[in-house]
């Protein structure tokens, strides 16, 4: 079986994509993870998983349309790719077989 590794951050990433869906470009997607998963993330920091991602192929991106108030700079939207699918799937499916593992005592506390 082709394994699709992905990092942690890179996973929070590939989920947040997902979520925005075509509204996902960097201050999005910046702003919703530090939302929705309570994490400070930093725009280099997220600049280099999603560089990093499209060079694996799990992601792809695009240009927007230019506007005055980005100084006519375009957006770059992105969007999960097959293999991004795979990824989380992968990741998904090796978390949910861990806490499927765990005995039911380990998590009881008193």
């Amino acid at each position: 079986m082709k394994t699709y590794p992905l990092g942690e951050f890179e996973e929070i990433v590939l989920l947040t994509v997902g979520v925005l869906y075509d509204e996902a470009y960097g201050v999005a997607i910046k702003d919703a993870i530090e939302e929705k998963a309570h994490r400070k993330v930093s725009v280099g920091a997220l600049q280099s998983a999603l560089k990093r991602m499209e060079k694996k192929g799990y992601l792809q991106s695009r240009e927007g349309e230019a506007n005055s108030q980005r100084g006519g700079k375009p957006k770059r939207y992105y969007a999960i790719t097959a293999y991004g699918k795979l990824a989380l799937e992968q990741s998904k499916e090796i978390r949910m077989g861990l806490w499927n593992a765990i005995p039911k005592l380990a998590l009881k506390f008193n």
